[in-house]
């Protein structure tokens, strides 16, 4: 089962939404605004991929942040902090399945793993 992770009315998000719909692939949704993402589960993903493909640092969330809160975000444990406090700064989606993880939405990767998987 695909699971993609973010928040509802992100344009993003509903692109992607619509590209599962329209190649007729199941999902389960989890929204941030909704159900938080864990330290588990963040920490995980970073297992996958960097912490630094994780953290959005060209959204809104991101720019409200102070310089000094932006500067303290030097490793993993700092980015999981951020994240933890503000998962709209999770870049989205994320997408997982079959013990892989994607970030962001990219069509011809969506193709390639997860249509071929």
């Amino acid at each position: 089962m695909v699971h993609i992770y973010g928040i509802k009315n992100c344009g993003t998000i509903k692109k992607t939404l619509e590209w599962f719909e329209k190649e007729g692939l199941e999902y389960t949704f989890h929204n941030y605004k909704k159900e938080a993402a864990t330290e588990e589960k963040i920490t995980a993903w970073i297992q996958k991929v960097s912490w630094e493909t994780l953290l959005n640092k060209r959204g809104t969330t991101w720019r409200k942040l102070s310089e000094e809160e932006k500067e303290e975000v030097t490793d993993a444990d700092a980015a999981i902090s951020v994240m933890l406090s503000n998962n709209s700064i999770i870049k989205r989606p994320v997408i997982e399945w079959d013990d892989k993880v994607i970030v962001g939405f990219n069509e011809e990767n969506l193709n390639d793993q997860i249509t071929r998987s």
